[in-house]
């Protein structure tokens, strides 16, 4: 089925594309794919960066917020890095062009998603404290992409590179990776020091 991706931010989109349109920026770039590239460059499947933080911490339910916009940047058919842009106080700006494994692991999750039976809205689930991104496939079709949590249903596909132990490119529901995640950042409580008249040191008073 069709994925639903939401609409950028119009000054989102310019801020990317005059970006893609300035030598001296796209040379600039550390992404060696996009600064050798001869010919156009355009921007697609825009997709909204959310971070996940607070997850393994007491003090309250993991929560998200809204770090940007992200653009697959192609030179021609294939993806050659992408663009991200960035709310700042004077609205949206462009902030970097990346590249590395995320850029066709992006598009591969979105192949995947594509071939679901189910209707979802494709976004980028940042986890920091793991090192992770997701392609995050929320319920609500109708949402613009920049609020909500991740819903026991929604379905989360790692990207490559994974942690250890976590499955790239691999469809899971929220309900059951988040726990998974949850747990890994969980501290371990400290053991209680044993004392010299614990009867476990096999005291003979």
């Amino acid at each position: 089925m069709p994925l639903h991706i939401p609409a950028a931010p119009p000054p989102a989109l310019r801020s990317v594309l005059a970006a893609l349109g300035s030598p001296t920026a796209v040379r600039e770039a550390r992404t060696a794919a996009l600064r050798s590239h001869q010919g156009p460059l355009s921007a697609d499947q825009p997709l909204p960066v959310h971070v996940l933080s607070g997850i393994g911490q007491a003090g309250g339910p993991p929560h998200t917020r809204l770090a940007g916009w992200r653009f697959l940047v192609r030179g021609g058919e294939r993806p050659v890095g992408a663009a991200e842009a960035r709310l700042t106080a004077d609205g949206w700006t462009f902030s970097h062009f990346c590249g590395g494994p995320y850029v066709t692991a992006t598009e591969q999750a979105l192949l995947q998603a594509e071939s679901l039976t189910a209707a979802y809205q494709p976004r980028l689930l940042s986890v920091p404290e793991l090192y992770m991104v997701t392609l995050w496939l929320h319920h609500d079709i109708a949402s613009d992409g920049t609020t909500g949590l991740p819903a026991a249903g929604d379905l989360l596909v790692p990207l490559a590179p994974a942690p250890p132990g976590i499955a790239a490119h691999l469809p899971q529901r929220v309900a059951d990776l988040l726990p998974r995640l949850t747990h890994r950042l969980t501290p371990t409580p400290l053991l209680g020091s044993t004392t010299l008249d614990s009867p476990a040191l096999g005291s003979t008073a």
